[in-house]
């Protein structure tokens, strides 16, 4: 029978779950969550860094060069290795950002690790002694001389 009566648009009814909304609402808006939550909206932006850098090789006579450019990049992040006829240059970069606010007597810490490598094939063995390598501004050079075979003259019939 109460399912017949009409429904007064005019009377104030309160949601059945208000209270507890709102409390939701108040719970996620206060810190450490709203931190939290920004901190995850921050990675949801850019989740995944550029996974790798720019390399150009090219080839002379004597040599092959490696350029990477790896703009504020340091020395010291900077691996090379060297294995069979494979160049692998790895750069790994670990940053700690510390803010701290006076006025809401807060402090933050954020730490970054970013592994970026990049693998180039060669058509013969590199001898690692003779590999040359340089760094500046930014620009990573690598000189790989080629090795030297024996020339075989083909005899006439």
């Amino acid at each position: 029978m109460s399912s017949n009566l009409p429904i007064d648009p005019k009377r104030n009814r309160q949601e059945p779950f208000g209270e507890i909304m709102k409390s939701m609402n108040d719970f996620f808006n206060e810190k450490p969550v709203k931190g939290f939550l920004q901190t995850i909206d921050e990675f949801f932006k850019s989740p995944f860094p550029p996974s790798s850098f720019h390399v150009d090789v090219t080839e002379t006579d004597r040599e092959h060069i490696v350029a990477a450019e790896l703009p504020g990049v340091k020395k010291e992040q900077i691996h090379i290795n060297v294995i069979g006829n494979y160049l692998t240059i790895s750069v790994n970069r670990d940053e700690t950002i510390s803010e701290q606010n006076e006025t809401t007597k807060s402090f933050r810490r954020r730490q970054s690790i970013q592994r970026t490598s990049r693998t180039i094939g060669f058509d013969q063995p590199i001898n690692e002694k003779k590999v040359k390598a340089s760094y500046k501004n930014g620009l990573l050079e690598i000189r790989i001389p080629k090795l030297k075979g024996k020339k075989i003259i083909i005899d006439a019939e």
